[in-house]
């Protein structure tokens, strides 16, 4: 896959986000919105930047299993139940996604949502990449 981030100098500079991803592949992998789900099915962490950290380790396991690397990723949503809390803990949750991800930064979104599936989830993440 090649890809190539877009980051007009007309638009305000990105911080932790690509403006555009131009990806080429021959397939494409949408990857399931993914919470801080352990192995039995139950929400771990009490807190937002652990819980993000399961969902994006859940999330990059699932892309790995597909055959991708994080790098592959083109586009991410990320669907909080507090945005003011995810503004908050901005810098620790940039830690942890470049420590799993990366700097190759997907297009991104983060949605303010009034609950997920399950009750206790803080924070889901879904998207899809581009592999070779």
């Amino acid at each position: 896959m090649t890809t190539e981030r877009v980051n007009p100098p007309g638009l305000s500079p990105p911080t932790g986000f690509s403006h555009a991803v131009v990806a080429a592949g021959s397939r494409v992998v949408f990857l399931a919105g993914q919470t801080a789900l352990d192995g039995d099915g139950k929400i771990t962490g009490d807190t937002l930047p652990e819980q993000f950290a399961k969902a994006l380790g859940n999330l990059l396991t699932a892309l790995r299993a597909a055959g991708g690397t994080p790098a592959d990723l083109a586009r991410v949503t990320v669907y909080a139940t507090d945005v003011a809390a995810y503004r908050a803990h901005a810098r620790q949750l940039g830690r942890i996604w470049r420590e799993s991800a990366g700097r190759d930064y997907p297009a991104m979104a983060v949605v303010e949502v009034v609950r997920l599936w399950d009750e206790r989830a803080l924070v889901e993440l879904d998207g899809f990449a581009v592999l070779p």
